[in-house]
């Protein structure tokens, strides 16, 4: 990595200050990010070009980060959504493998996982899954999620009713 990439991360990192219009621009793409500059602007009360300057500013500094569409899993095929805890082996200095490593790399590979977060506590992972059906769940956890080599246990729960589901975080 060179000194520019290494910049452009540690500021990417960095908490960036927001002022008031800048959180208006920010709850209103959240709301729709297809909107145009013309309506985004009078949204928030800007000229389109100030604006635009504006929310190429929270881009560059990784305030936004992509745009997205939001599909319901629902209405794709995918009806089960489950929420599986997974404990991973302990590493020791034994290993010739480093089981987290592992585990964060084949993550990515599986499609059915549609979010994995670190946890504190007994549990090492919460992954968020999204499948067809039952039949679906099942081939994902005896053929891939325990066949994996640095998966000790896991413990699911499903969702039976989706009460409250943003994208948006409270800007």
């Amino acid at each position: 990595m060179d000194a520019q990439e290494s910049c452009k991360i540690m500021m990417m990192q960095a908490i960036i200050e927001l002022d008031a219009v800048d959180r208006r621009l920010l709850r209103a793409l959240q709301a729709n990010g297809r909107m145009t500059y013309d309506q985004l602007a009078a949204e928030v009360q800007l000229s389109a070009s100030a604006a635009l300057r504006r929310v190429k500013r929270l881009e560059e500094a990784g305030v936004i980060a992509g745009y997205v569409a939001v599909v319901p899993p629902e209405r794709v095929g995918l009806s089960l959504t489950a929420f599986i805890n997974v404990r991973l082996e302990k590493h020791t200095e034994s290993h010739k493998r480093n089981p987290i490593d592992l585990f964060k790399g084949a993550v990515q590979a599986w499609p059915e996982v549609v979010e994995c977060v670190a946890l504190t506590g007994e549990m090492d992972y919460l992954l968020r899954v999204v499948v067809e059906d039952m039949g679906h769940y099942s081939r994902f956890i005896m053929d891939t999620l325990l066949k994996h080599p640095s998966v000790e246990d896991c413990k699911t729960s499903f969702v039976m009713d989706r009460v409250k589901s943003a994208s948006a975080v409270p800007v």
